[in-house]
């Protein structure tokens, strides 16, 4: 039943994510989750989430995750079927699949409502010329960047 209906941003190439939160299953107030299918190579975009914190069940295939702090802070760690992973709210991240099989995760939050911010989205919404000066790259660079917001992009 809750299978059906299942949200997702979209099936590409690289994989897909689909969410149950209180907008598709209204029981559902106070936890959101998503499950996340990578597939082999392909990355879960650079993001986060301004409204909780991400608590990560590894489900099946191994993957590595960098997370971004604050300063010039960055981890990478590797994850395995039956591992636990957890980014504080806020915090950018990133996904990759580093095996060859699909890789899934299981990510909840304790808040009614999935929410994220990918890296490309804010780029993309962001005046080009503003952007191009902060990070010392071409308005004509801003403008490939995809538009659509893509949640997972392929190898």
């Amino acid at each position: 039943m809750l299978a059906d209906n299942l949200s997702f941003a979209q099936e590409p190439r690289g994989g897909i994510v689909r969410v149950a939160d209180s907008k598709n299953f209204t029981v559902s107030t106070t936890i959101a989750a998503a499950l996340l299918t990578i597939r082999p190579g392909g990355m879960r975009e650079m993001h986060w989430h301004p409204n909780a914190d991400e608590w990560q069940y590894w489900i099946k295939g191994k993957g590595t995750m960098t997370i971004f702090n604050t300063g010039p802070n960055a981890v990478t760690m590797d994850f395995n079927p039956g591992d636990i992973g957890y980014v504080k709210q806020n915090l950018g991240h990133y996904i990759k699949n580093t095996g060859n099989t699909d890789l899934q995760v299981l990510e909840v939050f304790r808040a009614p409502q999935f929410m994220d911010v990918s890296l490309s989205d804010w780029i993309t919404h962001t005046p080009p010329e503003l952007v191009a000066q902060h990070l010392n790259v071409s308005v004509e660079t801003i403008a490939k960047f995809p538009r659509d917001k893509p949640e997972i992009v392929p190898a």
